[in-house]
């Protein structure tokens, strides 16, 4: 038996994918011209599954202070945290996130995804509970199984089935921490998180909102969902990446609660991972900065994710329950997404194919991550070659297109 034959079963499917068309897991952009062009197989293709929600991989100010950095600090740290790799931007970027949220702490992290296996499997140990929704991100469940605490899920977005779960350890020993996320990868579907909080108050938990894909979209002030309903004092640790509104890579948590500066010399995804670089710090703080400069990106970005979610739905597709830059279109098995998917890069689409097991209901997605700094003319082109190719593999029916041609 070979070292690889575990994953046969793999295997065989991606290269039945492969030899369908394209390969949706390993697409070269042979150039990127601005945060919503490309070029991909020598085709100027529309870029609608980057996560650039706020389109700031471009912005002037953003590069400028990255090339300062670079400049001044070198390319590199060369080492964690702990060690020589704790840089005075570091330190500022850190309060600077935790003045945007408002908190008295924050930890920045080498990336988002070691952020969440940082922090849950450092805050809760033997003895303590950790609860997941069920349709939590792979980093989330990575974290779990690096933790030694007990692992519960409740239904996703089902407060009635997390409360259930929460009344069955009411005399049972040991800390609980409930882990939800502000707007789900996969849908683009948010936590009813006012719910959420009610029940961590009565049941003495903690809760730490992973809000990823809502910082910089969602709130007055992009601080995500818990700023939309009005809860930001109820949830405990705030947990996000750098790698989507803020247009680069790493990730943060924030927190208000006394004894959080522990977590640097106990959180082994901290300590032992070499720091950002001093151009990806000054980068993030500029975005940030920038973010919290314009909050008409925040009303960009949600007005093409409507424009995008109402045509779609209009032509008869199938979305997410919930309109946010993450448009989620499902289809009705694999073969027919995989067609889609290469129809539109053949048209100039660039989305991403979400594929079973990693979607929440064994259906195949594709998944468009709308920017603030698509144009109208961009969305309604996108919207005409869906409307195309939902013809050819017969996705709309004939009422819904005449309907969507009237």
């Amino acid at each position: 038996m070979g070292l690889f034959d575990k994953h046969l079963a793999y295997a065989q499917a991606y290269e039945a994918i492969r030899n369908a068309g394209a390969d949706p897991f390993n697409v070269k952009f042979e150039q990127v011209l601005s945060p919503t062009e490309g070029i991909i197989d020598g085709r100027r293709t529309i870029l609608l599954g980057s996560h650039n929600y706020l389109g700031l991989t471009f912005d002037r100010s953003v590069i400028e202070a990255a090339s300062a950095a670079l400049h001044d600090s070198g390319a590199g740290t060369t080492g964690s945290r702990i060690a020589n790799g704790n840089f005075d931007g570091h330190r500022k970027l850190e309060r600077e996130l935790a003045r945007f949220y408002g908190r008295k702490h924050a930890m920045v992290f080498t990336t988002g995804y070691q952020a969440n296996l940082g922090m849950l499997s450092t805050l809760v140990g033997r003895g303590d509970h950790l609860i997941l929704d069920a349709d939590s991100h792979a980093s989330i469940y990575d974290a779990s199984r690096l933790g030694m605490a007990e692992v519960i899920r409740f239904r996703h977005n089902d407060p009635e089935d997390l409360y259930k779960r929460l009344k069955r350890l009411k005399d049972v020993p040991g800390e609980r921490l409930i882990v939800v996320e502000g707007i789900y990868s996969m849908l683009g579907d948010v936590a009813p998180l006012k719910e959420m909080v009610a029940i961590k108050r009565e049941m003495g938990a903690y809760l730490l909102v992973d809000e990823a894909h809502s910082m910089g979209v969602l709130g007055e002030k992009g601080r995500g969902l818990a700023e939309v309903v009005g809860v930001e004092e109820d949830v405990d640790f705030v947990v996000g990446t750098f790698s989507k509104s803020l247009a680069g890579i790493g990730g943060f948590c924030v927190s208000n609660l006394d004894g959080f500066e522990v977590m640097r010399v106990t959180c082994r995804p901290y300590m032992f991972t070499a720091s950002l670089p001093p151009a990806t710090v000054a980068s993030t703080t500029a975005a940030l900065h920038r973010m919290e400069s314009d909050p008409g990106l925040r009303q960009r970005v949600m007005n093409n994710a409507q424009r995008l979610f109402d045509g779609l739905n209009a032509m008869g597709f199938v979305t997410g329950p919930t309109c946010n830059p993450i448009v989620a279109i499902a289809l009705p098995d694999q073969p027919v997404a995989i067609g889609v998917w290469n129809a539109l890069m053949q048209a100039g689409v660039y989305m991403n194919l979400a594929l079973p097991p990693a979607t929440p209901d064994a259906r195949p997605l594709l998944r468009a991550s709308v920017s603030a700094a698509h144009s109208d003319e961009q969305i309604d082109a996108v919207l005409a070659m869906f409307k195309q190719v939902g013809e050819t593999f017969g996705l709309i029916d004939s009422d819904v297109k005449r309907a969507a041609t009237a």
